[in-house]
């Protein structure tokens, strides 16, 4: 495998949410295929929950793209498919993490996501 950018970051994302967020690695998933109306998709990390629903989706970006509403967009779509808790962006620079609110069809900036808890598994 060959050690591109954006696999940099991917790589410092996983740690970031096995050591400082405490995301089981059974419960993460990495560059799978989605289907999105008629094209084929990739997502970077998906945490999953124990039931199988999804908590967080992270799309990752090399340190040279600039993280603008284009990549919100990007995810945002990949999130009609998955309809995750959360969203994440990095680009190992800049971070951006958002809650869901699908009652508002909006979503909501944080600082941080939440560590994880058992509490989640609801």
């Amino acid at each position: 495998m060959v050690l591109t950018p954006e696999e940099l970051v991917r790589q410092h994302v996983l740690q970031f949410l096995i050591s400082e967020k405490k995301y089981p690695i059974s419960h993460i998933n990495v560059e799978k295929q989605l289907k999105l109306h008629d094209t084929v998709k990739r997502y970077d990390i998906v945490v999953f929950n124990s039931d199988g629903s999804i908590e967080i989706i992270v799309e990752c970006k090399a340190p040279s793209i600039k993280i603008n509403q284009s990549v919100f967009d990007q995810i945002a779509r990949y999130n009609f498919v998955v309809r995750a808790n959360y969203l994440m962006v990095s680009n190992g620079l800049e971070h951006f993490y958002c809650n869901m609110d699908y009652k508002n069809e909006k979503y909501i900036f944080l600082e941080e996501i939440p560590i994880y808890s058992l509490n989640n598994e609801n």
